[in-house]
């Protein structure tokens, strides 16, 4: 695991953004697994400003996302599909076809989790698997657990995640109970994982995930085990890791 500390969010993005733009120039038909939140939004703006600038081409790049709300539709404002194509997709060249979020509206939770599971499968696995974490270490939706989950499911969301959420909505009575999320077993099986973290608040959560134990009670301690993984994380966010 390579820690990389960023002076600020702006700087955390523009690293996140090399390393990312780097995948696509190297392999151009990389298959990018995405995030959402507010953290990778200016990763998102700095990707589509070097697009832009014609530095970058996603025509051949496939990518799948994380996670989805259990229920919202694509047209709500607060499903990640809808954010995805807000933040990056509707703003570079990327084959609409070739972008793939689990669907918050199937109701058959199996019959979605193995689909999204295969799908994965079919395209070789992630290239890199760009990853946030929450409050309580959880990355993806993979809230704090007894066990590692290992593949695509669907999961109860923890009272901590609908709080940090209910920004986002109307109120707290709108955030969604559930969500489909690759698990913990589906996010290792990426061949570079890429995390990026900011602001004091999280710091807790840094320290404990990658310089204490592993244990699913801190979902993101995983990734220490994983061969190839890179933090970017602004000052803030890193107060708390050993020196």
């Amino acid at each position: 695991m390579r820690i990389y500390e960023a002076k600020d969010y702006q700087e955390m993005s523009r690293k996140a953004a090399n390393i990312l733009s780097a995948q696509v120039i190297l392999k151009p038909d990389s298959v990018l697994g995405l995030a959402t939140g507010s953290t990778p939004i200016g990763m998102y703006d700095q990707l589509v400003e070097w697009y832009k600038k014609g530095d970058l081409d996603f025509s051949k790049v496939k990518t799948v996302n994380l996670d989805e709300y259990k229920g919202l539709t694509h047209d709500n404002d607060q499903s990640y599909y809808y954010f995805m194509h807000e933040h990056l997709f509707d703003r570079v060249n990327i084959d609409p076809a070739n972008t793939n979020v689990p669907d918050g509206t199937e109701e058959d939770p199996e019959k979605e989790c193995a689909r999204y599971e295969k799908l994965i499968e079919s395209m070789g696995g992630v290239d890199i698997q760009l990853l946030g974490i929450g409050h309580n270490g959880h990355i993806g939706f993979n809230e704090p657990d007894s066990t590692f989950a290992k593949t695509t499911h669907c999961v109860d969301l923890a009272e901590s995640t609908i709080e940090a959420n209910k920004r986002f909505f109307a109120s707290v009575d709108d955030v969604p109970r559930q969500a489909y999320t690759m698990g913990i077993g589906t996010i290792m099986k990426a061949k570079k994982i890429l995390l990026i973290v900011n602001g004091e608040s999280k710091a807790d959560a840094v320290a404990k995930a990658f310089f204490g134990p592993v244990t699913p009670e801190v979902p993101a301690s995983i990734l220490q085990f994983h061969s190839d993984v890179v933090v970017i994380g602004d000052s803030a966010a890193l107060s708390k890791i050993p020196r």
